[in-house]
């Protein structure tokens, strides 16, 4: 278990001052060791639910995309209206459940290397991760 000395470091590292709300999001986000993904509003339903305390959805939003801008989360663009966030920052593969609303990691093993041809001039690659949308049959 990890001290709220540590998240209140890390906010402060964000530039976010560390509030009750905030040290709460820390606690539900990197206080595990499994990975977690959600949507902001998902994560704003869940520390309601958890803690019983409001928490507006504009401090959930603000602070989620500071962690991901320090690097803490990856953000992952399943469309262009809907957005979720993992607490695995590593390059790696998802499936997402369209029926169930839900992102799975998917494991390198699981995927055969890719090879991309095209270069654009001027870019290198940072990393190659794919995102598999499934849905029930």
């Amino acid at each position: 278990m990890r001290s709220s000395t540590e998240y209140i470091e890390k906010l402060r590292k964000s530039g976010l001052r560390p509030t009750k709300q905030r040290i709460t999001i820390c606690e539900l986000l990197f206080n595990t060791d499994k990975t977690f993904h959600f949507t902001i509003n998902d994560l704003t339903k869940i520390i309601e639910f958890n803690s019983n305390q409001k928490i507006s959805l504009a401090t959930v939003y603000n602070t989620i995309h500071a962690f991901q801008k320090k690097g803490y989360l990856k953000e992952i663009a399943i469309n262009s209206s809907q957005t979720y966030f993992d607490t695995n920052i590593s390059a790696h593969h998802h499936f997402f459940d369209e029926k169930e609303k839900k992102l799975i990691d998917l494991e390198d093993e699981d995927v055969y290397p890719i090879k991309i041809k095209k270069t654009i001039p001027g870019k290198k690659i940072k990393s190659v991760e794919v995102l598999v949308k499934i849905d029930k049959i």
